[in-house]
């Protein structure tokens, strides 16, 4: 059942976060092989005890762990890190960074929601003047992904959408940038932190309400 789950858990299903591979979650219900159809969750944080991350997921694997701690048979070592918000800083610095850094997919899983919200509203604005979506409609789901994850056949929708909202093109490029935040690993600390500045500087300064409403978040990011 576990191999059957590995194989599917790529192909069908819906994702948190965006994995180092194509990994989605078969169900938010964990029961059947302890907790593996939550196949993404395991694959982003893989020496996690526990692999359901939101509210409405459920994994029985971590039901059991928990009870064996409870009686000293078990020690939980490592769980998903939680992303601590504290007062919006003036500017980020390295705390900010690190805080980044370490809770990076849940940060890029943010950043998604507001893609998806800016497109939605993009949608509804074309269907207001009764202007075609068909395009945007049909390059939604990969806006917020890697780009090295989007499939050749649908690079030409993607780029034709861009090219037709302004805002949204700007919330790719920014995201991508995000990324080479903790990509770039030749880059000292103090330059990462100098480019975080940057960032949310671009950000805040883009006249795109999602770009600074997620920068002031960002900035309160603790480590």
């Amino acid at each position: 059942a576990a191999g059957v789950v590995n194989g599917v858990g790529h192909y069908w299903g819906y994702r948190n976060f965006e994995a180092q591979d194509a990994s989605t979650n078969l169900s938010p219900w964990g029961v059947i092989i302890g907790g593996e159809e939550l196949h993404n969750n395991h694959h982003t944080y893989p020496t996690s005890a526990k692999f359901s991350v939101k509210p409405y997921e459920f994994d029985i694997g971590w039901v059991y762990i928990s009870l064996m701690q409870k009686v000293g048979w078990a020690t939980v070592k490592k769980v998903p890190p939680k992303l601590q918000l504290g007062d919006v800083k003036l500017v980020a610095d390295e705390k900010t960074l690190e805080a980044l850094i370490a809770n990076r997919y849940e940060v890029m899983a943010g950043y998604a929601r507001g893609v998806r919200q800016a497109c939605k509203e993009e949608i509804a604005a074309l269907k207001a003047r009764q202007a075609d979506v068909s395009v945007l409609t049909a390059a939604k789901r990969w806006l917020h992904r890697d780009a090295e994850k989007v499939p050749a056949g649908a690079l030409p929708q993607l780029a034709q959408a861009r090219a037709a909202h302004p805002a949204l093109d700007k919330m790719v490029t920014m995201r991508e940038e995000l990324r080479q935040l903790w990509l770039n690993t030749s880059q000292s600390r103090e330059q990462l932190t100098a480019d975080l500045q940057a960032w949310c500087r671009r950000a805040e300064e883009s006249g795109i309400a999602a770009l600074r409403e997620f920068s002031l978040r960002l900035r309160a990011a603790q480590a």
